[in-house]
């Protein structure tokens, strides 16, 4: 179901874009642009649909934070009975914040600080996602202080290719996350001898923005062959996390749906005893989300026509980051004839553009809506060229919540101080 769509506008026979029942052109002018706009209704799908295809099992669905973190979409996954997937201290805080259940939160992450180890230690986290063999020796240090063990599982490189953008490719020998599968045996051995630490389960993820379910259904083959080579050493699993990264649509991608994702996997582990853990962030938050920005000047020119809007690349970064496609829609369109314009911001920068040679029919002070901007826009965003950054709103049915103010200009120096002599 598609929670932004085109309805009639009563007694004017025009349409605009409306997010559930709400037009987005009264949350421009309630809250300004530009301005993240979220459907609960399109994150509760997406989290239903995960549990639908994995009915059966013995599952979690721990959400990916680091998609996005805002806690009033954190609070909607948590009323839902998802799981949290962090990767960091300050994740740990938003989910607590937002009413998680600590003990369905897995701590992954190349670089946690002791201060991290031990704050999750005392939340009582399910497990940590243990990404080095220095990592292995340091958390049971810090848990051996406070006289606990810690619960972990290795994550490891199966070395498969995930066929996606290589900035979102994370399972590759080359990679820096995780330990070589190769290698794994051996470090499980070396924690079970370290007596802070309590050996749970083994994770892997391969990567982000996934369409092919065959190389996760490879990856979950290489981690069970790892599994039973640890049970006949004397070591048992009581869980495999096989990560997240299900794609989603952009512009003309067709993902495959929840369970034709998973089914591959599932078949794999079939009669496996072992709690299956997934970490999905943008196939649940990608699609529900959109960020709203207004024209503030159209520019031609010899060889193109510009677009100027009041959103940026501190805004969202993926189009400059990753050359990443999103559809931009006009909130109410007009009759006429189309024209090319590349959409850009006002930062001072070449790479600042969040759409090129899109055919729209624009005039100046039209609304825009970026489609696919609820993972990685707001996470990712700045304040380069001191702009604060936009607010988000989530709308549940004919209800808009402000689950973010906007930034004042204000904010962004009140921790500087100019020295006094």
């Amino acid at each position: 179901m598609n929670h932004f769509e085109l309805k009639s506008v009563a007694g004017t026979g025009a349409t605009t874009l409306h997010v559930e029942d709400v037009p987005l052109q009264e949350i421009a002018e309630q809250f300004q642009t530009p301005c993240y706009v979220y459907s609960e209704a399109a994150m509760a799908s997406a989290f239903r649909g995960y549990q639908q295809a994995l009915a059966g099992r013995d599952a979690m669905v721990c959400y990916a934070v680091k998609a996005n973190s805002n806690i009033g979409l954190l609070s909607v996954f948590a009323k839902l009975g998802a799981g949290f997937d962090i990767v960091s201290g300050g994740e740990l805080a938003r989910v607590i914040a937002a009413g998680g259940d600590a003990s369905k939160v897995v701590f992954s992450g190349v670089g946690k600080t002791r201060q991290e180890m031990r704050d999750a230690i005392a939340t009582g986290i399910f497990c940590f996602n243990v990404e080095s063999a220095a990592e292995l020796d340091r958390l049971s240090e810090v848990a051996l202080s406070l006289n606990k063990r810690a619960p972990i599982a290795l994550r490891v490189n199966p070395d498969v290719d995930p066929k996606t953008h290589p900035y979102i490719s994370t399972g590759l020998k080359c990679n820096k996350f995780g330990v070589a599968i190769a290698q794994a045996r051996e470090l499980y051995q070396h924690a079970a001898s370290l007596k802070g630490l309590e050996i749970r389960g083994v994770a892997c993820h391969i990567g982000s923005q996934l369409l092919d379910p065959a190389p996760l259904a490879e990856a979950a083959q290489k981690v069970l062959n790892l599994v039973e080579q640890l049970n006949a050493d004397g070591i048992t699993l009581s869980h495999i996390d096989l990560g997240g990264g299900l794609g989603i649509r952009y512009r003309d991608e067709t993902p495959p749906t929840y369970a034709d994702y998973l089914g591959p996997l599932l078949k794999v582990m079939a009669g496996r005893k072992e709690k299956l853990l997934f970490e999905p962030g943008r196939s649940l938050v990608g699609n529900a989300g959109v960020l709203l920005t207004r024209i503030e000047y159209l520019k031609p020119g010899e060889e193109k026509s510009f677009a100027v809007v009041d959103a940026a690349m501190n805004d969202l970064a993926r189009p400059a980051l990753y050359d990443a496609w999103h559809d931009i829609d006009a909130v109410t369109p007009r009759a006429g004839a189309t024209a090319s314009y590349e959409i850009v911001g006002p930062i001072c920068e070449s790479g600042d553009f969040l759409g090129h040679d899109r055919l729209l029919v624009l005039e100046e002070g039209d609304l825009l809506a970026i489609r696919s901007a609820g993972a990685y826009g707001m996470t990712m965003s700045s304040n380069y060229n001191t702009r604060p950054r936009a607010a988000e709103v989530l709308v549940h049915g004919k209800h808009v919540f402000q689950i973010r103010e906007r930034e004042k200009v204000a904010d962004l120096f009140a921790r500087e101080r100019v020295p006094q002599p």
